[in-house]
């Protein structure tokens, strides 16, 4: 998808789409750098727009790893299908995150493994963020973990709410300069 599509995406729907820039090659690394693919059975992505994430996930996953992409911009979700339809475990889903627990239990999935975002949690509705983290939390297994970025720490403290540690790093080669927060709780 190219950049004018990108745009017009994002002035139809600015409080879901978040950003007037697709994420950047440096983001999208340190988004799914530390990821441990050997071991991960079950990915979920929030949000993918056009892709940038989930090009690195589908390259470094396992054959046998499930993928879920869920994406509520009808554009951008056939955007994915099409580039992507060939690809084995890989499952693409046009809507909206705050929904994943009825797709994982239609699945029979009971947790996943990481769950990475790209979803604008400042311009989203409170309810809709808070549905979405509480869902988030109760799917990731006792190892997991929930990376997303903002452009911002204004939701931090959200984010806090939901998991007891957080690792941020600040990410200067993107347009806007972003953060990286990876989030987990505790573990026993």
């Amino acid at each position: 998808m190219n950049r004018v599509r990108f745009i017009i995406e994002y002035i139809k729907s600015p409080r879901t789409v978040g950003a007037i820039a697709p994420s950047s090659a440096r983001l999208a690394e340190e988004m799914v750098g530390e990821i441990d693919f050997k071991s991960a059975n079950c990915i979920v992505e929030y949000g993918p727009g056009t892709g940038v994430f989930t090009e690195k996930l589908i390259a470094r996953k396992k054959e046998d790893t499930l993928l879920i992409i869920i994406e509520n911009n009808q554009e951008f979700c056939n955007n994915l299908r099409n580039i992507y339809k060939n690809k084995k475990n890989v499952m693409i889903i046009n809507d909206g995150a705050e929904n994943i627990k009825g797709y994982l239990t239609g699945l029979n999935i009971k947790q996943v493994d990481y769950i990475v975002s790209g979803l604008p949690f400042t311009s989203l509705p409170k309810n809709i963020s808070n549905t979405i983290l509480h869902n988030t939390r109760e799917i990731l297994n006792n190892n997991g973990e929930f990376i997303t970025f903002q452009y911002s720490l204004v939701k931090k403290i959200l984010f806090k709410s939901y998991f007891e540690s957080i690792r941020v790093n600040k990410v200067r080669f993107n347009i806007p300069p972003a953060y990286v927060l990876k989030c987990w709780t505790d573990r026993k």
